[in-house]
């Protein structure tokens, strides 16, 4: 099943991305190993400004909130205590380490091995490794469904999706999407989520999560253009697209109703990430940051970031960027007032929070 939308759904781009854009592309998440170097221009942030915490007497301590970094060449998981950017712990994990994720009350936290076709499940604090599960080809993106019982795993190299039962550490079911099957995202209102087939996806799949331990596949949408990171609002239909070939990050209503607006953010490929009636987009070749209002697309704030930094994580009091290029984790408010940055290792892929929401 097509579904189609009024307006847009007929577009399609013919152009072929030019050889130099797909290697940009391949640099630039969960896609494939960095280990070319980086190119040589750097827009590095002003120094962070002091940063004094201010200090209660809660009646009990408080959990306290972390960054969990990939730190890819380095095989290991990384857990960097917020705001101060000291790494409190490393974990060894199987070789290549990409994308990582954490329930939402950072009780579980998943990592995926792309290179080692091995996915680990973390638990405790201090974090401890407490399942690995194989048998996938290159498993990249990971996702906790909104109810916090499952992860779903993407499998470019086996074009599928496999969910993981968090509870009894096991797979309950994988479902065949389509080859590149990448990022995703959660439609927490309608029960779906959406996949993108590829870092330049041509093609978005729709799975219906109404058992989200065994979802299936409902429909197809074929974009207007390039597809690389998408998002999903919490609170209806809206799906924020981000481009692999344009500057731009397109805002659909559902698909069923067109383009709601356009939020200009810079050099492609952009990440997005929603929270609190915000949201949060990364031009890693930019080197910037902005916050946009959900519900208008004004933007908010914009900042700079370190050369490379295109993932992100927002909550629990903060926003991080890691650098993949400069292998750095930048530390920010809600509305993006720089706090620190951090120097962590040669190469930070991914990163996610876990604490307080």
């Amino acid at each position: 099943m097509v579904l189609h939308h009024r307006g847009i759904g007929g577009m399609r781009l013919s152009s072929t991305v030019p050889a130099l854009l797909a290697a940009a592309l391949a640099s630039a998440c969960g896609g494939s190993a960095h280990r070319g170097s980086p190119p040589p221009h750097h827009v590095r942030p002003d120094p962070p400004p002091p940063y004094t915490q201010r200090v209660s007497a809660p009646r009990r301590a408080a959990i306290p909130v972390r960054a969990l970094v990939t730190a890819e060449t380095e095989n290991r998981l990384l857990v960097v205590e917020l705001p101060s950017g000291r790494v409190v712990q490393r974990i060894g994990l199987p070789s290549d380490p990409e994308d990582v994720a954490a329930s939402p009350t950072g009780g579980v936290v998943v990592v995926t091995s792309a290179a080692a076709g091995k996915v680990t499940l973390l638990e405790g604090r201090p974090l401890r490794a407490v399942k690995i599960i194989g048998g996938f080809g290159a498993p990249h993106i990971v996702e906790i469904a909104p109810d916090g019982e499952y992860a779903y795993i993407t499998d470019d190299a086996h074009g599928t999706v496999t969910v993981i039962d968090l509870a009894k550490r096991r797979v309950s079911s994988t479902i065949p999407v389509g080859a590149g099957a990448h990022h995703l995202c959660f439609d927490v209102k309608d029960h779906d989520a959406w996949v993108a087939l590829g870092e330049s996806a041509r093609m978005l799949v729709l799975l219906s999560t109404q058992d989200p331990g065994h979802p299936r596949v409902a429909g197809h949408f074929p974009p207007p253009f390039p597809v690389h990171d998408l998002g999903c609002s919490s609170d209806g239909p809206r799906v924020w697209l981000t481009s692999a070939t344009g500057p731009d990050v397109t805002v659909f209503d559902g698909f069923d109703y067109g383009v709601v607006f356009r939020v200009p953010v810079g050099p492609p490929p952009q990440h997005v990430v929603l929270q609190a009636g915000s949201a949060y987009l990364t031009s890693g070749y930019g080197g910037s940051i902005e916050r946009v209002d959900a519900s208008t697309g004004r933007i908010l704030a914009r900042a700079s970031s370190p050369y490379g930094s295109f993932e992100l994580a927002a909550g629990g009091g903060y926003v991080v960027t890691s650098s993949l290029l400069r292998g750095t984790l930048a530390i920010y408010t809600p509305a993006l007032k720089l706090l620190r940055v951090v120097h962590l290792a040669p190469a930070t892929r991914e990163v996610a929070i876990a604490g307080p929401a």
